[in-house]
């Protein structure tokens, strides 16, 4: 009998049942927090700091996150220093997102880790799985670009607005399309 918790098993990218009791109070409070975060008013900065610490524990020095921000937990996403979101990025973080220093991410971008199995009977009974996503530091992800799960976006590359990631792009890159790929290198 595997007494790990579905919480345990996602993070280890294995099959997990979403509707745990203790993942759905997680999505719960979560969503709480983003409601608080992305109703405050643009002069309340403070406010914003404080419900993003609670909302994401690990993240470096001057962190903006302009609202509305949509997440999964919070608590999966992990953000280095001098880190930009711009508005409206969604991140489903069922398993660890990582995001290095200095990483500007454009307005709309989709951050995916939650997956479901191709046999319909596996999703037909409630499992899913996940796979991390690592953006490394000074990279740049242009506007509703979506990053699909388990992809690596290598340290200083950029991102073309609109792309579909579906593949580790190396670092010192700029990567575009639908999927995207490398349409030139930067050293």
């Amino acid at each position: 009998m595997d007494l790990r918790t579905e919480k345990e098993k996602s993070l280890s990218g294995e099959l997990y049942h979403a509707g745990d009791p203790q993942l759905v109070a997680a999505r719960l409070y979560a969503r709480h927090l983003l409601k608080l975060f992305n109703n405050t008013e643009a002069d309340q900065l403070q406010l914003r700091r404080e419900f993003l610490t609670e909302l994401i524990p690990s993240q470096g020095k001057n962190l903006v996150i302009e609202p509305p921000l949509y997440c999964d937990y919070g608590s999966n996403i992990s953000l280095g220093n001098d880190v930009y979101m711009n508005f409206g990025c969604v991140i489903l973080d069922v398993a660890r997102v990582y995001i290095g220093d200095n990483v500007l991410v454009g307005p709309s971008v989709q951050i995916y880790t939650a997956t479901h199995p191709t046999d319909w009977q596996t999703r037909a009974k409630g499992l899913e799985y996940a796979r991390p996503v690592n953006i490394g530091a000074h990279a740049w992800i242009g506007g509703g670009a979506i990053l699909c799960p388990g992809v690596s976006i290598g340290e200083r590359s950029i991102i073309g607005a609109g792309s579909v990631v579906t593949k580790d792009i190396p670092p010192d890159v700029v990567a575009a399309g639908n999927p995207c790929r490398i349409i030139k290198h930067l050293k």
